[in-house]
């Protein structure tokens, strides 16, 4: 591919803009992407590489602007579906799109699923896809505890299990160890080799990648600056590097004060060491990230660590700052101990973590301000300090403006000066530069090359750029928790004569791989290569898709006609309205990640049973022993019988006697009496004359419903008393009999009433968390950019989680009767019909909540208040329906609460069965597809 516009592009976007709120992430932006070629999008982090790749892969909205893809508009949903098979979207991130406790074999099983493949189609392309990676040792390993390449591996093969004509990749690389960088583009080209027409999009901070595509588009601030082959960029900017060539396209402003790195060589009389670590050793339970790892740093040398992401890196540097103990081993600053809690050598080292350890809500001189205090500078020099910071920093033009507002490398120039604010000696930076544009990432090294030289600081830098490891005094090779060699970067090339340093770290990696192989180690299959050709698509290949999101970008080039490569044979047969086995596979995945999660599925189970005797024990409505005493004024024999009356009763308990007014009031203030009852002077001789007798009975009226309750109670034991005591009051007498609860106890209807609340809190929490993670995770991803369906989604989703609520249901009704001892009088096939649609209505409320919330924390929260508050408050449990009004009714009258709770207390306590709950059950039928077509309507199949 030469890059010219009679080639015709793949995909062509015209006048393309996307904003993320204020942040605009691309600008006008107007490209045709070649068809057929490998065609790479190069630029720091931010600069709209993701953003253009996703809206490319339909995975986000359209904006403003058309974009065209395989010969159709993607902003309609019909050729979104259409092309949706023929594109294949690996996401940026490590395992984005994967899931973690799905093995490898499992993870591609699904994604094959989702694009419709038969078992044994599935069974073959996973069994070619796992052999021309080298994960076929791997298939049972989940895919959380696969390294970086292999997660990137096992990526590719989703990606490639349905045969795409678009593969677009971002940053497939970042992060992962050269050597598996190399395996996973030779992967690449072996299988472009057996698919010539295929097209590929790649996304890369990495320019030594870049240089081997076909053709670039380079990128800064949402815009296009050029496009062209290698060559192409590298004549128009006279330059002999990749990366020089970008410095040169920026705009003059972005690239004014730009100069070469200057390498000031290290004096050599240094001597003084200052960070010795022997033997240390980091375990988190069985893994261990950090294996005997020895070194010794002196004053003033710029020492990196070159390695993966997840070889032990950050921990290593965590235990040499003091945050995490090590297991074993130990480490020295300046030939002391380290002590995590003696500031004094504390106050020696700074620390600048990977993601920029700054307060959002502070401003810049606010951040170096706090971080002065917490190192306890002195007062007096803490504004100097702050001062000398901005200026060597060029911090002076931002003092007041918040970190969120600033772009990454005037972040990156905050995140130093905060780390060296208190003047430290040892300078440890994990990762500093990733991400941001070549011209702050030079910048940034001069900065540290000064700080080396000059002012004698020891620098400790972990890195993955080889230009950036060039730099060092010496370097440290890591893979899987140990240091392979050490030594200055031109030895170590000299001792592999190796042409450059990548090439050295690929051959230590491949001496680590083979020593892992000879000791019997399986890890060694990833880092050994692998001869097997990449699958053909005939013979049961390859890719899945994937999809992803993120930032801004802008873009040129002649309108040409867009080509739209035909689809293979096997038919890509139009979707149907529901395609059971996608649906089924997201089932499946759901029900296997929830028995893989031992203390979810505990909790759904056990924690409702918890909360059912919680709730049926807690909440009642009996109120009994009852702690009350006299003021007896009379002291005769019938006040003492009246008094003995109340105490003989199971709803009163007797305390010591009142003596006046002042120890009624003291008493009934500290809770000591609920009742107080005042029985005046000659009450026994007034009762004798038939004389008009009052007698006073305190309250405690804080609680209204309890006091309505005792006042019936004192009226119904004074009008025994009267009855006992043979004193005439009215000559008709009302017998009240109690059906269905002859004790009127509350537990018998508590029980029955608790079922439906518990059945309708936890499922739809479980239900809204399913999806919620799923988006927090960028899973959700998968939904965007394959064949699945809205419906297909949700139902998959809701199917495990019904299964689940059916199973608490027949472990709540037979607590209820063996526990609780409230009989099942009534019919249970009945019960469990209602709690069959009921539970549909539940996990349907969980998945609208999810529709629109993106936080796990968020859908805890909402998810509680929008079943628990009007399933306890305007659905019966308490108070009836028919008493409620205004809103309060409108509510109780459809919510499924109502119509459940209904179906359970006439099932249980009044021996009904389906003729006389039919009612019930229609606003339940009703609510099912209510619910769920609701659910379609709110969820997105695109971001933004």
């Amino acid at each position: 591919m030469n890059g010219k516009a009679t080639a015709k592009p793949v995909a062509r976007l015209t006048e393309v803009s996307l904003r993320y709120g204020k942040v605009q992430a691309l600008d006008n932006v107007s490209l045709d992407i070649p068809a057929g070629g490998m065609v790479g999008l190069i630029g720091p982090d931010g600069v709209g590489k993701s953003s253009l790749l996703a809206l490319i892969a339909g995975a986000r909205a359209r904006q403003n602007g058309e974009i065209e893809v395989l010969g159709g508009d993607m902003a309609s949903s019909s050729h979104r579906r259409e092309v949706c098979p023929r594109i294949a979207y690996m996401p940026q991130g490590l395992g984005k799109n994967l899931y973690p406790t799905l093995s490898v074999a499992e993870n591609i099983d699904f994604f094959a699923s989702l694009f419709g493949q038969a078992r044994p189609e599935r069974r073959r392309r996973i069994d070619a896809l796992t052999r021309s990676t080298g994960l076929r040792p791997f298939l049972d390993r989940p895919a959380g505890k696969l390294s970086g390449g292999m997660k990137q591996k096992l990526g590719l093969c989703c990606a490639l299990v349905h045969d795409p004509d678009l593969l677009i990749l971002d940053e497939p690389t970042t992060g992962i160890d050269p050597l598996s960088r190399r395996q996973f583009w030779d992967l690449i080209n072996r299988i472009r080799a057996t698919r010539p027409g295929m097209s590929v999009v790649v996304a890369t901070a990495y320019m030594e990648e870049a240089a081997r595509f076909d053709w670039l588009v380079a990128m800064d601030g949402g815009r296009v600056l050029a496009t062209g082959t290698v060559q192409d960029l590298l004549t128009r900017t006279n330059a002999t590097t990749l990366e020089a060539a970008f410095i040169a396209l920026l705009p003059e402003e972005r690239r004014r004060h730009h100069t070469p790195v200057e390498i000031v060589p290290r004096p050599p009389d240094h001597a003084t060491v200052a960070i010795e670590a022997e033997h240390l050793t980091m375990r988190f339970g069985d893994f261990v990230a950090v294996d005997d790892v020895s070194f010794r740093i002196e004053e003033g040398e710029i020492f990196g660590f070159l390695g993966s992401n997840g070889c032990g890196k950050t921990t290593t540097m965590k235990m040499i700052t003091g945050l995490l103990p090590p297991s074993a081993g130990t480490a020295r600053l300046y030939g002391q101990p380290l002590d995590p809690n003696d500031l004094t050598t504390r106050r020696r080292v700074g620390y600048m973590s990977q993601g920029f350890s700054l307060y959002s809500e502070l401003t810049v001189r606010q951040n170096l301000e706090l971080h002065a205090r917490l190192f306890q500078l002195p007062p007096d020099k803490i504004q100097s300090q702050i001062a000398k910071a901005a200026e060597r920093f060029e911090l002076g033009g931002i003092m007041d403006v918040l970190p969120g507002n600033l772009p990454l490398g005037q972040r990156q120039r905050l995140s130093l000066a905060v780390a060296m604010v208190h003047a430290p000696s040892l300078l440890i930076l994990d990762e500093p530069t990733s991400g941001v544009d070549p011209v702050a990432r030079d910048a940034f090294w001069q900065t540290l090359i000064t700080l080396s030289r000059r002012d004698g600081v020891t620098i400790f830098i972990s890195t993955h750029f080889m230009n950036e490891a060039e730099r060092c005094d010496r370097i440290s090779l890591m893979d899987a928790g140990r240091v392979l060699v050490s030594d200055t970067p031109a030895a170590l090339i000299e001792k592999r004569k190796a042409q450059n340093l990548e090439e050295a770290f690929i051959g230590y990696l491949e001496d680590a791989a083979a020593g892992k192989k000879r000791d019997g180690g399986e890890e060694m299959v990833e880092g050994a290569t692998t001869s097997t050709p990449a699958p053909s698509p005939q013979g049961g290949g390859q890719k899945a898709e994937n999809g992803g999101r993120e930032q801004s970008e802008r873009g040129g080039g002649e309108k040409a006609e867009v080509a739209a490569p035909a689809p293979p044979p096997a038919a890509r047969a139009r979707p149907h309205f529901i395609n059971l086995r996608r649906m089924l596979s997201y089932s499946r995945r759901e029900a296997l990640e929830l028995m893989r999660d031992p203390i979810r599925a505990t909790l759904a189970l056990v924690g409702t049973l918890i909360l059912m005797c919680v709730m049926a024990y807690g909440i009642t409505l009996d109120v009994e022993n009852l702690t009350f005493a006299v003021l007896d004024r009379d002291q005769t024999t019938k006040s003492v019988d009246y008094i003995t009356n109340m105490a003989g009763s199971r709803y009163f308990t007797e305390r010591a006697p009142i003596t006046d007014y002042d120890d009624l009031d003291r008493r009934m203030r500290s809770g000591d009496l609920t009742l107080a009852i005042e029985i005046p002077p000659n009450f026994g001789r007034d009762i004798a004359r038939g004389a008009h007798v009052e007698i006073g009975a305190w309250v405690d009226g804080s609680m209204p419903m309890r006091a309505e309750t005792i006042q019936g109670y004192i009226q119904a034991m004074h009008m025994q008393w009267l009855a006992k005591s043979g004193i005439a009051t009215s000559p008709i007498d009302i017998a009240v009999r109690y059906r269905y609860n002859p004790d009127v106890k509350s537990l018998v209807a508590m029980v029955p009433a608790v079922i439906p609340v518990l059945l309708l809190l936890i499922p739809a929490m479980l239900t809204a968390l399913s999806v919620v993670r799923e988006k927090e995770l960028g899973s959700i991803v998968n939904l965007y950019v394959t064949p699945t369906t809205r419906l297909e989604f949700l139902l998959g989703k809701q199917i495990p989680y019904i299964v689940l609520a059916l199973l608490n249901f027949l472990l709540l009704t037979s607590m209820a009767v063996t526990l609780f001892g409230v009989p099942l009088k009534g019919s249970f096939l009945t019960l469990a019909a209602g709690a069959f649609l009921y539970v549909i209505c539940a996990t349907a409320m969980g998945l609208v909540m999810s529709s629109f919330i993106n936080s796990q924390v968020a859908a805890v929260f909402g998810t509680a208040i929008v079943t628990l508050i009007p399933a306890s408050q305007f659905s019966g449990f308490i108070t009836p329906v028919s008493a409620l009004q205004g809103f309060g009714a409108v509510i109780g009258a459809v919510y499924p609460t109502t119509h459940f709770l209904t179906i359970t207390r006439g099932t249980f306590a009044k021996a009904l069965d389906f003729a006389d709950l039919q009612s019930s059950f229609l606003p339940l039928l009703i609510a099912v597809p209510v619910l769920i077509a609701l659910c379609a309507a709110l969820l997105k199949k695109q971001e933004g």
